[in-house]
């Protein structure tokens, strides 16, 4: 098991290591859970990733339309450079047994949202299996750690009743009502 110093260093992309306590993200690139691995993109995840994006079900509540297969790379480019702007980001949630990237989750903070997010979205075929929880989890967890003061929210669009639920099966409660970009949306508050 690594430490917490070993944990940074090894997450350290790019940078010069002069001291233990260096780390170019304020989170660790890469997580585990049983069935997934949480890391950082890489250009080829949009190729799995537009399984999702480009599903018009999965977008529905996002995107509100499925996106090209250029599209999809142009998001998987955002994703991965949000990490260099916030330095913390999303993650591709790759299944350990098939090797395939089948989502996103992560810690999401556009400059119109209101706060710093939990953000999740899975390839339809993946739904009802506990992948989500199961990285949102980790997700919490490892932020409870690393940002202890990153109070999280997850805007939610009031017809999403998946996401409701995983919410709150994951411990968010209802806070209010959110008015962005055009429609209503709900925070759902995350615990500690």
């Amino acid at each position: 098991m690594q430490t917490r110093t070993q944990l940074r260093l090894n997450d350290c992309r790019g940078c010069e290591v002069q001291g233990l306590n260096v780390m170019k993200y304020l989170i660790p690139t890469s997580l585990e859970t049983e069935r997934l691995s949480l890391r950082m993109f890489s250009e080829s995840d949009w190729r799995d990733l537009h399984e999702y994006y480009g599903d018009p079900e999965c977008a529905k509540y996002t995107s509100r339309r499925a996106l090209r297969d250029y599209e999809t790379w142009q998001k998987v480019a955002a994703l991965a450079g949000h990490w260099e702007l916030r330095n913390y980001g999303s993650y591709a949630a790759e299944e350990k047994r098939s090797g395939r990237v089948i989502g996103i989750v992560g810690l999401d903070y556009p400059v119109d949202w209101p706060e710093p997010e939990i953000q999740w979205g899975l390839a339809q075929k993946y739904w009802g299996k506990g992948y989500a929880s199961e990285a949102v989890r980790a997700v919490k967890k490892m932020t409870a750690e690393y940002l202890p003061d990153l109070f999280l929210i997850s805007l939610i669009h009031p017809e999403n009743s998946n996401s409701i639920h995983l919410a709150k099966a994951v411990g968010a409660h209802f806070e209010k009502e959110y008015f962005l970009r055009d429609d209503t949306w709900l925070i759902f508050r995350h615990s500690k």
